[in-house]
C-alpha cells in the first residue's frame, strides 16, 4: 500500500494548481480598438457624431486616428473649444507625425477630439463618452437534475488531465 501512496513534490503541485486556477477563471471582456470613422478614416466631411452614435466606449477601449499626416492633427480639448472648435490650447496633442495615433481611454468621462488648422469646422470632431464595463452576465439557473456544464467539464476532463500529470510528473521523479 505505500508503494501506491506516492507524493508528486512541491513543482507539481505548483503546477496543477496553476493549471486548475487558469481553468477556473472567468473569462474577462477585452478592450475593443474603434477605427475611428471606420473605413473614411479621420478625415473631413464625415459626421462623426453619427458615427458614435450607438456605441458604447468603455474603459480599456481605444481609439485609432488614421489620416493624413501632413495636414490634420488629433487634439484633445475641453467641451467649449470642442463646440467652437478651438484648438489654440488643447489638453492634449495625441499628433505623433505618423497619421497613426492611438489613444487609450483609460479614464471615464466625455473625450472631445477635433482637429486643428481649420479642419474642425469641416466636421473632424467626436465627443467620446467613457464608461464602466458593464458587470458579467450573471449564471443562468441550472435544471434540477442536470449537471451544469462546470460540473461536466471537471468531471469527465479536468479531474483526468489533472490525474494524468501527476502520474506523468511522479515518473519523471522516478527518473531522477
Amino acid at each position: 500500500m505505500e508503494g501506491l501512496r506516492r507524493r508528486i513534490g512541491w513543482p507539481a503541485a505548483a503546477l496543477v494548481l496553476t493549471f486548475a486556477a487558469l481553468v477556473m477563471m472567468p473569462a474577462e471582456v477585452s478592450a475593443v480598438r474603434y477605427i475611428v470613422g471606420a473605413n473614411m478614416g479621420w478625415t473631413s466631411n464625415v459626421n462623426y457624431t453619427i458615427w458614435a452614435q450607438g456605441k458604447h466606449f468603455y474603459l480599456g477601449d481605444w481609439l485609432f486616428f488614421v489620416y493624413d499626416r501632413n495636414q490634420m492633427d488629433v487634439l484633445e480639448v475641453n467641451k467649449t473649444n470642442y463646440e467652437n472648435c478651438n484648438s489654440d490650447h488643447p489638453l492634449h496633442n495625441w499628433t505623433t507625425g505618423a497619421g497613426r495615433d492611438v489613444v487609450p481611454l483609460n479614464v471615464t468621462k466625455t473625450y472631445y477630439f477635433i482637429s486643428g488648422k481649420g479642419f474642425c469646422y469641416g466636421g473632424m470632431k467626436v465627443a467620446i463618452h467613457v464608461e464602466k464595463p458593464p458587470p458579467p452576465p450573471s449564471s443562468l439557473p441550472k435544471k434540477s437534475g442536470s449537471p451544469g456544464l462546470l460540473s461536466t467539464f471537471r468531471g469527465q476532463i479536468f479531474v483526468p488531465t489533472l490525474f494524468a500529470v501527476a502520474a506523468v510528473w511522479d515518473s519523471f521523479l522516478y527518473l531522477w
